[in-house]
């Protein structure tokens, strides 16, 4: 039994230091490096920005409204058509205008009537006249018959031509080549000269209408960069402000400026809304990403791998942030370009962590 129990004792005292000297061990080891990623600080251009809301317009763009009153007739197009310049694309009831060029037509050839016949009296009176049958009155009497008869037949030419150029524009035709747009009027209806019959698009260049807040006057000039934002507020195209207007509308007090769309891929169409971005300075400046920072007590934080003592370690940096353009801040200071930037695993780090850096 005694020797039962030393057997005992002895494996327990075994154990216990075994177990010391492990704890020792584990104690005077160095902690394990953190498998981080990095990347270095790149530097790209960032500008102070405003966006806006621009309307789209065309050079090419016509809009048709009658130059007479009337019913359609006949509509010889639909949207969507290529139509060629002078081609006819609606028609107004002429009807009523036909009747009032033919009813003057009948009112000339009944003055050109009444012409030749106060032509042969004067002719008659200037005989009689010469021969001394009637007396210098009558003479000047037939002379002013005939000139005002004279007068009568010029005017109502002149008349007739006009309704008979009118009478042109109950057909409406096409100003140029192009693509017929919507068609909002249908046969029967009544149109005015205010009224829209349709356009017809050339689909030429693009111009960006931008207005912007009066006191933006001092501050925009030809020449500034303006971006073309996609459906997700990233650039899309680039250009230039060509056209500032000299006056701010009194009614909004908004300031007109314009600029060409760059529009070879033809995503852009006339009358389009889409935001802009206009650029009133740049400068370069560290951007990093947005899953790189950390947020400590309402500090930005970032950590770099650093070497220090044969080692690579973490090493924080306090952040001066500026905007968020896409995923990235605008550092403005706490890193620079180039250095290895950590952008994994930083929420579990710690400054001067031992780190495993990978690219």
């Amino acid at each position: 039994m005694r020797r039962f129990l030393l057997s005992v004792l002895i494996l327990l005292v075994s154990l216990c230091a075994a177990c010391s000297r492990s704890g020792q061990v584990a104690q005077g080891a160095a902690p394990e490096a953190m498998q981080v990623k990095v990347q270095p600080v790149q530097e790209e251009s960032v500008g102070e920005y405003t966006e806006y809301l621009s309307t789209l317009r065309s050079r090419d763009s016509s809009v048709l409204q009658p130059q007479v009153e009337g019913h359609i007739t006949q509509i010889y197009v639909k949207a969507g058509d290529k139509v060629a310049a002078g081609q006819p694309l609606l028609q107004i009831d002429p009807l009523k205008q036909q009747a009032t060029v033919s009813s003057q037509e009948a009112t000339v050839r009944a003055r050109q009537a009444a012409l030749v016949l106060a032509e042969r009296e004067l002719e008659r009176k200037k005989r009689l006249a010469a021969e001394g049958v009637i007396s210098r009155q009558e003479l000047d009497q037939a002379q002013s018959a005939y000139d005002s008869a004279s007068s009568e037949v010029a005017a109502m030419g002149a008349s007739v031509r006009e309704q008979q150029a009118q009478l042109r524009y109950y057909t409406v035709r096409a100003p140029a080549a192009g693509t017929v747009g919507d068609i909002p009027v249908r046969v029967g209806d009544r149109v005015t000269t205010s009224s829209i019959l349709t356009t017809v698009d050339k689909g030429g260049e693009l111009e960006a209408y931008i207005s912007l807040p009066a006191e933006k006057s001092a501050a925009v000039r030809r020449g500034m960069k303006v971006q073309f934002l996609d459906a997700s507020g990233e650039p899309a195209g680039e250009s230039r402000i060509n056209f500032i207007s000299p006056r701010v509308d009194t009614e909004n007090q908004l300031l007109l400026v314009k600029a060409p769309v760059p529009n070879d891929n033809g995503r852009y169409r006339n009358a389009q809304v889409v935001n802009v971005r206009i650029l009133w300075s740049e400068s370069r400046a560290p951007v990093i990403p947005v899953l790189a920072v950390s947020r400590v007590s309402g500090e930005l934080f970032a950590f770099v791998a650093e070497d220090e003592g044969g080692k690579t370690v973490a090493k924080q940096r306090l952040l001066k942030v500026g905007d968020v353009v896409g995923n990235n801040y605008v550092v403005n200071d706490g890193v620079k370009p180039g250095e290895r930037l950590i952008t994994t695993n930083v929420q579990m780090l710690a400054d001067g962590m031992p780190i495993a850096p990978q690219s």
